[in-house]
């Protein structure tokens, strides 16, 4: 391959890994898949690619397709809940790259496209309800772009996306209280939970909150969420008093668009835990402790 092709490739390398992650909610899986690819780009006759930049998102669009349908029977053998992986934003130092890793994060739309909360809900689509609502919500692609990269009808690609809207719950959750503020919640609600408040956990926690914890059986994890007040109250307090928790260090760091809580036991990652705010109060918590699953964050903080 040319340097001239290498040099093109990489230029779109992390658009292609931002609509990756999106589409897999793993970054160690976008990774494969943008390497993928590189391989397929390497390979191909140029001269008869008139635009790289819709041959490279339909060539990776259809891998994601693949790789989906492959992933979906893991996932179901998976043990305890599955969240995404984490990607971090932003940390105390600045955000990681002019753009960060997943895109522009300006506005509270292109945030809940990365957020736990919707990754999370788009395990209810189809491979292919999940590439068209990515490509369409997340990226801005016409129906006729959508249609060229999956390789359907336009007017197919229209309904996967009322499906797959449908199938969301639309209109999705919307942030209702600024960065500062949302930050401020967080370092109240993790300050709670390690000092056993509960009087200050009562009144940050929505009577309906619900926490889910992704060990995926590598490590000690809730193998179900835990839903309703009292039941997660007990479940942090419980967190709170393992003997373990003496000797861990926080730091507070933006992850998938959100703030969030970086827990380490000497120099290792242990957790990332993505607290969800709606009106003012923490309406539901997302802990990722499976180390396969902490490695890219584990590298971004190195």
């Amino acid at each position: 391959m040319t340097t001239e092709a290498a040099t093109e490739f990489e230029r779109h390398r992390p658009r292609l890994f931002a609509l990756a992650y999106r589409m897999l909610g793993s970054a160690s899986e976008a990774e494969d898949i943008v390497q993928d690819t590189y391989l397929r780009w390497s390979a191909a006759d140029r001269a008869a690619v008139r635009t790289p930049a819709a041959w490279l998102t339909k060539v990776m669009t259809n891998l994601c397709i693949n790789h989906l349908t492959s992933a979906r029977a893991r996932r179901e053998l998976y043990v305890g809940p599955w969240l995404p992986e984490p990607v971090l934003t932003h940390t105390a130092t600045g955000p990681l790259g002019p753009l960060g890793p997943l895109g522009p994060l300006e506005s509270a739309e292109q945030r809940d496209s990365v957020s736990f909360a919707l990754l999370t809900l788009m395990e209810r689509l189809t491979p292919a309800e999940r590439a068209v609502f990515v490509l369409r919500e997340a990226f801005g692609h016409s129906h006729r772009e959508v249609a060229e990269a999956v390789g359907i009808e336009e007017a197919h690609s229209r309904q996967l996306h009322r499906r797959a809207r449908t199938r969301l719950g639309h209109p999705r959750r919307r942030f209702d209280v600024d960065d500062e503020q949302r930050r401020k919640i967080v370092e109240r609600f993790f300050a709670a939970t390690l000092d056993g408040d509960v009087a200050g956990l009562e009144r940050l926690l929505a009577d309906d909150v619900a926490a889910w914890a992704d060990g995926g059986g590598e490590v000690t994890a809730a193998r179900r969420p835990i839903t309703g007040r009292d039941k997660v109250l007990r479940y942090l307090l419980g967190l709170g008093h393992r003997p373990e928790a003496a000797h861990i260090t926080a730091e507070f760091a933006e992850v998938n668009g959100e703030p969030a809580v970086v827990v380490r036991t000497g120099a290792a990652l242990l957790a990332i835990l993505v607290p969800e705010i709606r009106d003012g109060r923490v309406s539901a918590v997302r802990s990722v402790l499976n180390p396969g699953k902490l490695a890219f964050a584990a590298r971004q903080l190195a």
